[in-house]
């Protein structure tokens, strides 16, 4: 149930001061979910400024007359103003791309050649690497996501990238910001997930969906992160060959 200070806050114009300390576990828990996307580069601290920003920016610009509640209004700005940050600082190095894009076109070939998923050994033998070398690739890819965002807003142009984030991020929750056509990209995410070893999914659904970090899925499923990273790296390039196969 919604606090009074936030129900109110254009009845009673509360002190921003004020404000910013009732959402700063909403801001906390977004940049949580969003720090891995931009680690090392951008820290979680650096997210939480950038929230902190989004929300005084919902303070300012809220219309009452638009019938949204504030909550729901200030959210979306905090997560926006998240994912601005994050953009700005081109995360994955060029040469990284490219390697990524290589992967995934090799991963589609050897795909079609087995006739299934390939496993960890015949992945690094097919790119002519050794098994430690192909675990150091998969965790020199931290902040790539399960979909191309440049190429799925080419081809849903009226998609506000916010919702392509938050469908990564597992927010199933209505939001009058967030109702777009993503039917299709949803039901290829479900399909392409059986393809997944269970352990992959298990990772996934940890971290998307329960909102866990890496530490703390590495401390449940008694591996290291590091461990868990490269996990998650190599289930997100599976996901992405089977969505642009």
């Amino acid at each position: 149930m919604e606090k009074k200070l936030i129900n109110q806050i254009f009845l009673e114009k509360p002190p921003l001061e004020e404000l910013i300390e009732e959402f700063l576990p909403i801001i906390n828990y977004w940049a949580n979910r969003y720090a891995y996307y931009g680690m090392p580069v951008i820290s979680k601290e650096d997210l939480v400024s950038a929230g902190i920003i989004g929300l005084i920016e919902a303070y300012h610009r809220y219309d009452p007359s638009k019938n949204v509640k504030f909550k729901t209004y200030a959210e979306f700005r905090i997560k926006g103003s998240m994912l601005d940050e994050i953009r700005k600082l081109d995360i994955i190095p060029r040469s990284v791309k490219s390697k990524i894009n290589d992967f995934e076109e090799r991963l589609k070939k050897l795909y079609q050649e087995l006739g299934r998923m390939p496993e960890d050994e015949e992945i690094a033998e097919f790119m002519e690497l050794s098994l430690e070398e192909y675990y150091k690739f998969l965790e020199s890819i931290k902040g790539i996501t399960f979909v191309d965002i440049e190429s799925l807003k080419q081809r849903f142009p009226e998609l506000e990238e916010e919702s392509i984030f938050d469908l990564i991020a597992g927010d199933q929750k209505e939001d009058p910001f967030e109702k777009y056509a993503l039917k299709e990209l949803q039901e290829k995410l479900e399909k392409a997930l059986e393809y997944l070893s269970e352990k992959e999914r298990t990772v996934l659904a940890l971290y998307y969906y329960e909102g866990l970090t890496m530490k703390e899925i590495a401390k449940i499923l008694d591996y290291t992160e590091s461990r868990i990273s490269q996990i998650h790296n190599k289930a997100i390039l599976k996901l992405r060959s089977l969505l642009n196969k």
